[in-house]
């Protein structure tokens, strides 16, 4: 009986504690965010997403989505990592909405496998792709992590879109994709 008193106000203590909130001050692009936390500014990078680059198409309806999703309101998050730059790396829920999964959810990111420790995040990504939301509406949409290639960018700078057979595609843990001059570009 007296064990049971004591984990009763133990919980009760730990309900009746704060949880903390944090402010976002800033969207960077459609995976980082900076918050307000001890009156310093602290940049976040979204956990298991990739978002496109600037100069990437989507890449300001991403911003936008995570703007609508987060700015302005409380925030708290959960880090994972830090990144070789010294950024956190961290699952950022916003009013109670898990950020991470909603650009997901909304075609607005990809999984980014290297680092993604959260395995419901791909089938979220199988389920835009397939209602060809958000970037997935594109035909070939190209990951980040391609686009920031150098060679990758000589070859869309050029202006000479490469012929590959369509009916060849591959299929790993990031959907479909064909090889184009060495490179996996997803979408088929």
């Amino acid at each position: 009986m007296n064990l049971y008193v004591t984990v009763t106000a133990f919980l009760s203590f730990l309900w009746s504690l704060p949880v903390l909130a944090y402010q976002v001050i800033g969207i960077n692009d459609g995976e980082s965010l900076t918050l307000m936390v001890n009156q310093k500014p602290l940049m976040l990078r979204l956990a298991g997403i990739d978002a496109p680059e600037k100069r990437q198409a989507f890449a300001q309806a991403s911003r936008n989505s995570l703007h609508e999703l987060c700015f302005g309101k409380d925030v708290s998050y959960r880090v994972q990592e830090e990144d070789g730059y010294g950024m956190s790396i961290a699952v950022v829920t916003c009013n109670g909405i898990e950020a991470n999964r909603t650009q997901i959810e909304r075609g607005m990111a990809w999984v980014y496998d290297r680092h993604n420790r959260d395995f419901t995040l791909p089938a979220l990504q199988i389920m835009a792709r397939r209602d060809r939301r958000g970037l997935w509406s594109e035909t070939s949409p190209v990951p980040p992590w391609d686009f920031r290639r150098p060679q990758f960018k000589k070859a869309s700078t050029a202006g000479s879109p490469e012929k590959t057979d369509p009916a060849i595609c591959f299929f790993d843990r990031r959907g479909e994709y064909r090889v184009v001059g060495g490179i996996r570009r997803y979408g088929c």
